[in-house]
């Protein structure tokens, strides 16, 4: 006779869940500088996270302490103590990658998929775009032949940059103040003193932080000539069905984005993305009201208040955000279903491991004006071993299966592959974070 005792998941009690320590690995290529992160439990469970790629495994370990101790499945509860201790872009990694981890040990706990404990699922896949880059000078018939090898693995959506990075070294493309473009760090320190290298690196960040209002580049004519000939060149390749995006311009002012839009306006775009500073709504509005090219942004926004002026603005058609910095896997789905009320889809930006991957797959699932999102890895031919109990090819013709298994449906990673590509920096795998076990400040933010 079947009764409630066995019909549920005895493995865990998950109102005795409690965290009980956090450890991290730091590794390269994959295409980028990602920190994973374990999260474990006294009941020997093990919520898996990451760190926004580029970002500072700091962001997340100096969070430990405000954990410790807690039931994981009051995910809500631990993110709004969390919160605030993130910001915009990278600086939301260490929350985002404890939301993710949380939200693994509660679809654990209960034995369901995080897409269920999201309200369910609107689809049974999730489509992949494969961001295409081509190195080195080029011409936008090579950039289309790269994307054609993309079609025929089963992608279905595109997305290719187009900027002033494609102009440097051509006369008579760019105007810009002497040093903008190629700044003159020749007079910096020595670099062989740590110090000086430190002094270098901050220097160098200055210089490629100008906001686009100030940098005072300006394309010339022939320069959208050149660009203008590129995405043409990409079209005689693809051809028109096949949605196309475009990314990376540079820092150029408003009025030159509004130019190029205009200019490329007839090769049938899916969107123009982070064009401008997600911050300058009113530049967004002005370019929206100067092209019919559709506008994108996102992936540096964190929390969904800081996405709805752009949203009540009308500026965008697409929203894009990032699972690592937007707050993580339930931020991201009110984040989207926001956007479904202005009348603008989501798509995600996505350049991680699979654990970011399989995270951004549920919020994704569970949303439903999502659109498309990102893999970064496809020429990673590691990528996929980063994990177990994922499939052998997470993303297939151009799609991610929906996982039922509990969690983010991913059993562990695999330490075997993770010591073949360690951060130089942070030789050791699962370093422990007992540095961090006391860290306490008063954190209130009223009187």
């Amino acid at each position: 006779m079947t009764t409630i005792s066995n019909t549920v998941n005895t493995n865990s009690s998950p109102s005795k869940l409690r965290i009980t320590d956090m450890f991290f690995t730091d590794i390269v290529g994959a295409p980028m500088h990602c920190t994973l992160m374990k999260i474990t439990t006294n009941q020997g469970l093990v919520g898996l996270g990451e760190v926004r790629d580029a970002a500072s495994r700091s962001y997340a370990a100096m969070l430990k302490s405000r954990i410790i101790g807690e039931n994981p499945c009051n995910i809500d509860k631990i993110f709004r103590r969390l919160k605030q201790f993130g910001g915009q872009s990278r600086q939301a990694g260490g929350v985002c990658g404890i939301e993710i981890a949380l939200w693994d040990l509660a679809g654990k706990a209960y034995g369901v998929p995080v897409y269920q404990l999201l309200g369910g699922k609107f689809r049974d896949r999730v489509r992949i775009y494969c961001d295409t880059d081509v190195r080195g000078k080029h011409s936008g018939s090579d950039m289309g032949r790269a994307l054609k090898e993309r079609m025929a693995m089963g992608f279905t959506f595109l997305k290719m940059d187009l900027g002033i990075n494609q102009l440097f070294g051509e006369a008579g493309t760019i105007c810009s103040p002497a040093g903008i473009v190629s700044p003159d760090l020749r007079d910096l320190p020595d670099r062989s003193d740590p110090h000086h290298r430190l002094l270098a690196r901050n220097r160098s960040y200055d210089a490629n932080n100008i906001a686009h209002p100030f940098t005072g580049i300006h394309l010339t004519e022939k320069g959208f000539d050149r660009l203008e000939q590129y995405v043409h060149d990409v079209r005689q390749v693809i051809g028109d069905d096949i949605p196309l995006a475009i990314d990376h311009f540079g820092h150029i002012g408003v009025d030159d984005c509004i130019k190029l839009c205009r200019r490329i306006e007839k090769y049938n775009l899916a969107w123009a993305e982070d064009m401008l500073p997600w911050q300058l709504t009113g530049q967004y509005q002005h370019l929206h009201n100067h092209t019919t090219v559709p506008l994108c942004t996102g992936e540096d926004i964190y929390l969904k208040e800081n996405f709805q002026p752009l949203l009540a603005s009308g500026a965008l058609a697409v929203i894009h955000p990032d699972i690592l910095s937007s707050g993580g896997i339930y931020e991201n789905k009110k984040i989207g279903d926001m956007a479904q009320d202005y009348g603008v889809a989501m798509a995600m930006h996505m350049a991680e491991s699979p654990v970011a991957a399989m995270a951004a797959v549920h919020s994704a699932a569970a949303t439903e004006n999502f659109l498309v999102c990102e893999n970064h890895s496809v020429d990673v031919d590691w990528w996929d071993a980063i994990t177990t109990g994922t499939p052998a090819k997470i993303v297939q013709n151009g799609y991610i299966d929906v996982p039922d298994k509990p969690g983010l449906g991913i059993d562990d990673f695999n330490d075997e592959v993770l010591k073949e590509h360690l951060h130089p920096a942070f030789p050791t795998l699962w370093a422990p974070t007992s540095e961090w076990d006391g860290e306490w400040s008063h954190d209130r933010l009223w009187s």
